[in-house]
């Protein structure tokens, strides 16, 4: 085999084509992986920019291996390993392509289209010169094609999608002249190991090989390794006074996290945690041939392993003020702040601070990521603020007043007084952040009234709850439609308000809440022992009024918890953060899809005119023909911004998929929802704790709920085949689960697990009340073997062989649902794929044990 670095234009020009063999998976890179390669990529842009010299970015290698070449035709590789890689990078290069169409700029366009994508004058699949497994074939000749079909939501589509979202808004930020360099940097930048086998070779059992070793040496073993090779005489002694207590105390991953910590702190602000045996190794030669000031480098780094356990760990912290900050960012969750937290408690172990003064700087941490959380500012730079700020922190001034004013730059994004007052009152609090940053957020503010006899949050088991529910009774409906204003359906305002934090409170009593009256939720608040659930009890009634004025009360909560930047302005214009969130949304929506203007409306907080009005006038909006009216017609103001158009965007979405009907309306099965929305952009949404399963004590009496429910809302042959629906499944193995919420839903679940350890799987969940059966595949792709999407598609297309489902492909990532009225039509054909979900979980299971 031979082995040399190359460019990446260099490795795909000239007549060839890289070949995926079928042997190997489908492409699996998915937005965590994407946002790491731009990440690098971006860091190179701005060096280029910057008239910086950056060395390449070495991504890995490329094994290939010489295939079949017929007179002619092009020369063919076989690519044995890295086709993430390569297809990655091949999907970059065509949502390039695309972006300078639209710019217009055809003749970059056409450049990269022929230097990188096409063998210019080939044919049939020679043309292309990657050409993907078979399971991806369609998916990525789409994209190269400029089908209508690109951009679809499997993981092809995913990534040519999100490349030509970063391309907007790179372009939108910093011009033309950055997009240039994008080229540049994504050509000639990206270095590649290209590892050639001989003819002959097989190459199975290379890949077999590479892909079946053991486990590798991590960044911190070959730092060991190293190290410790370079103390033949002290080594022994160092290693068992320093090396080994600190390994022993932190773990191998800890470990790993001190020695790129060290780097950071040291200024090395552009370390990768996937480097850090290379970059500590050039920092530590300089001692290769004294062992005293290597043992002295070492010990130095004990001791900031004993500091970052005090991150990790704040009850070893001494200083009761600074412990709390640590305990205050340990809830938060996240490691961004580490950088900062590290050197900061190095200063104080050193005698140049106070833990006073570190205790307000994280109180100035604690507030910047707060305030960013409720305001939905995008956290895609928070990496590289904080590993920039022990390098960038003034030494003139206090650690609290240097932090202050290095988190206040006006690029560093930290949302003023107004700006959170307004989040509060418009932003859907429920979808910012974590999961365990909103309940830090509510904790804070209930802990903010001092009360006499504080609840214990570690105890008490409390969970965000909605006042006005997210599924409300028409009494509900009735209160909201007398506040209505500017044309608003109860409908609408109701989606407006639901997730604001005005609305959401903390509690245990979750499945007692449900969607009841206020009236009943009041006596229920009234006995809590949180005194933001008192208020909420106190008031006479729950609509807009109510929910804004609480809003307020909570942001002038949240001003004096979480202090405000300094010289700090309101954001206006398109800078606003919400554009950005809608811009976003549109680019993760999968082709043959469409959403409304109140579903997008609801996901970033703002009025629907608002959204329309923003969409016709801000040009080279990504997918803005795919926001129609709540009943899917085409809004009759709807106009192109490019004048060279003429088709509408009826044509458009016809050509991807989307069924219309003779009155104009698009099929309701391709419309994606706020919380789909949400989904898709990778929010952390919170999990439906009202339909947790109950315990097996209660699984009888919410059986007969169900079966009453079901009777008393379904006609007689529905309610009669979906309970023969779910007695087949009994007979197959499987058990039946039903949810807390008033209603009770039911799930047929399989315990796939081995020995002690469960592997639960459903096909589907059952709402009796509302009539649908909703298909999970959110959860199925988390699980075996439907982590596998082939096997997901194969259920969708069973279902959809059924007259009356009509699933979208688009969504084989979330849950789509179908009328129970089918149970009544095709019982036996719904029963018959259950039974195939059965045998394909059973074949996993033999497979796995």
């Amino acid at each position: 085999m031979r082995a040399q670095e190359i460019t990446f234009l260099k490795l795909v020009q000239g007549d060839k084509q890289f070949q995926v063999p079928l042997y190997q998976r489908t492409y699996s890179w998915g937005r965590d992986q994407l946002q790491r390669l731009w990440d690098d990529v971006s860091e190179l842009v701005e060096q280029h920019i910057g008239a910086e010299k950056p060395a390449p970015h070495f991504l890995g290698s490329v094994v290939l291996a010489p295939g079949h070449i017929q007179a002619g035709g092009v020369q063919r590789w076989l690519v044995v390993d890295g086709q993430q890689r390569l297809t990655t990078l091949m999907l970059a290069f065509t949502a390039l392509r695309d972006h300078y169409k639209s710019s217009p700029n055809d003749r970059a366009a056409d450049r990269v289209h022929r230097q990188i994508l096409v063998n210019e004058f080939h044919e049939d699949l020679d043309h292309y010169r990657l050409l993907p497994t078979q399971a991806d074939r369609d998916a990525y000749t789409a994209c190269v094609e400029s089908s209508p079909k690109a951009g679809g939501a499997d993981n092809i589509g995913l990534a040519y999608r999100f490349f030509l979202g970063a391309l907007a808004q790179g372009e939108g930020e910093h011009g033309a002249a950055w997009t240039a360099a994008v080229e540049t940097v994504l050509k000639d930048l990206l270095s590649i190991v290209e590892i050639t086998a001989q003819d002959g070779d097989n190459v199975y059992r290379i890949f077999e090989s590479i892909n079946n070793t053991g486990v590798g040496l991590s960044q911190s073993d070959l730092l060991r390794n190293y190290v410790f090779s370079l103390l033949p005489k002290r080594g022994e002694r160092v290693y068992r006074e320093l090396w080994l207590p600190m390994q022993q105390q932190l773990g191998p991953k800890n470990l790993e996290l001190l020695v790129w910590l060290d780097l950071v702190v040291r200024g090395h602000n552009k370390a990768k945690q996937s480097e850090i045996y290379r970059e500590q190794q050039k920092r530590l030669d300089v001692f290769k041939d004294d062992e005293e000031a290597l043992q002295q480098e070492i010990a130095l780094l004990a001791e900031r392993g004993g500091r970052l356990l005090r991150i990790l760990e704040p009850e070893r912290e001494g200083s009761g003020a600074l412990r709390v900050a640590l305990e205050r960012l340990g809830a938060w969750g996240g490691q961004t702040h580490y950088p900062l937290a590290l050197h900061l408690l190095d200063l104080v172990d050193t005698g140049r601070a106070t833990a006073a003064e570190a205790a307000e700087a994280l109180g100035y941490v604690e507030s910047y990521l707060v305030r960013r959380m409720i305001c939905q500012v995008p956290t895609n730079n928070l990496n590289r603020i904080f590993m920039d700020a022990p390098r960038e922190l003034e030494t003139d001034r206090s650690p609290a007043e240097a932090a202050h004013r290095l988190l206040s730059g006006r690029r560093r994004k930290w949302p003023s007084d107004e700006d959170l007052r307004e989040a509060v009152r418009s932003k859907p609090f429920y979808w910012s952040g974590r999961s365990g940053q909103r309940f830090h957020v509510l904790r804070r503010l209930e802990e903010s009234h001092a009360a006499s006899e504080p609840v214990d949050f570690e105890k008490a088991a409390l969970s965000v709850e909605h006042v006005l529910p997210q599924r409300p009774s028409q009494t509900w409906f009735d209160l909201l439609g007398e506040e209505t204003d500017d044309g608003q359906s109860p409908q609408e305002l109701h989606d407006l308000l639901v997730h604001t934090l005005g609305n959401l409170t903390l509690s245990g009593e979750n499945s007692k809440l449900s969607n009841h009256p206020f009236e009943r939720k009041q006596q229920i608040l009234d006995s809590s022992a949180l005194r933001m659930n008192q208020e909420i009890a106190a008031a006479e009634r729950w609509g807009r009024a109510e929910i804004l004025a609480r809003a307020d009360r909570l942001a002038q909560r949240a001003c004096e918890l979480w202090p405000a930047p300094l010289g700090a302005v309101k954001t206006v214009g398109d800078e606003w953060p919400g554009w950005a969130e809608l811009h976003a949304a549109l680019v993760v929506m999968p082709s043959g899809t469409w959403t409304s203007y109140g579903d997008v409306a609801e996901l970033i907080g703002l009025h629907a005119v608002g959204i329309g009005n923003h969409l016709a006038t801000k040009a080279g909006v990504i997918g803005a023909y795919r926001v129609l009216n709540s009943d899917g017609r085409v809004s009759p103001g709807f106009r192109w911004l490019d004048d060279d158009r003429t088709e509408t965007p009826q044509e458009i979405l016809e050509q991807e998929g989307v069924p219309f009907d003779k009155a104009g309306r698009a099929h309701r099965s391709r419309r994606l929802t706020a919380p789909e929305l949400a989904t898709l952009l990778g929010r952390d949404m919170p999990a439906d704790t009202a339909n947790d399963p109950l315990p097996d004590t209660e699984n009888g009496a919410a059986a007969e709920r169900f079966c009453a429910q079901l009777s008393e809302n379904q006609s007689e042959s529905v309610a009669d085949e979906v309970l023969a629906a779910l007695r087949f499944w009994g007979r197959q193995g499987g058990h039946l689960e039903y949810g807390r919420a008033e209603e009770t839903s039911c799930f047929p679940m399989l315990d796939a697990g081995t020995g002690s350890q469960p592997h639960l799987l459903w096909p589907l969940a059952v709402y009796p009340v509302t009539g649908t059966a909703e298909v999970v595949f959110q959860y199925l792709k988390d699980r075996s073997p439907f982590d596998d999407v082939e096997l997901r598609r194969e259920l969708l297309s069973l279902l959809n062989e059924i007259d009356g489902i009509e699933l979208a492909e688009a969504k084989l990532d979330l849950r789509p649902s179908f009328p129970l009225q089918v149970f009544a039509e095709h019982g036996e054909e719904i029963c018959a794929v259950l039974e195939w979900f059965v045998h394909t979980v059973a074949l996993d299971l033999a497979r796995r044990t």
